[in-house]
């Protein structure tokens, strides 16, 4: 079994969005010990949509994740583990709450 790193959760959203992203991405940062990525208003790398990162160790997935189910207020979030495999990770290994949105796998 491959060995997970970390994890990456992206918060995605729009202009009429962006507050509520912004909230999200902020409040968990306070809840949690993980590193929040800048809000990118524009797609970065793989992700269709603005989107804001938050990065956090394998042991935190059992509280983050159901935080974010809960509290990311109608936003997607697009979740993938880190084990080196970026393809992998961000197609077979994803999880995603909200509407699936389709990746620009070419960076890859």
């Amino acid at each position: 079994m491959q060995q997970i790193k970390g994890y990456h959760a992206h918060v995605y959203f729009d202009a009429d969005s962006i507050e509520r992203a912004r909230d999200v991405c902020e409040r968990a940062a306070q809840l949690f010990p993980l590193k929040m990525g800048r809000v990118h208003e524009r797609p970065v790398g793989p992700h269709p949509d603005w989107s804001c990162q938050l990065a956090f160790g394998p042991e935190l997935l059992g509280e983050v994740l159901p935080w974010l189910a809960l509290n990311r207020h109608g936003l997607v979030v697009f979740l993938h583990p880190d084990t080196g495999n970026d393809l992998l990770d961000h197609t077979e290994h994803a999880i995603w709450m909200g509407a699936i949105r389709p990746l620009d796998l070419s960076v890859f």
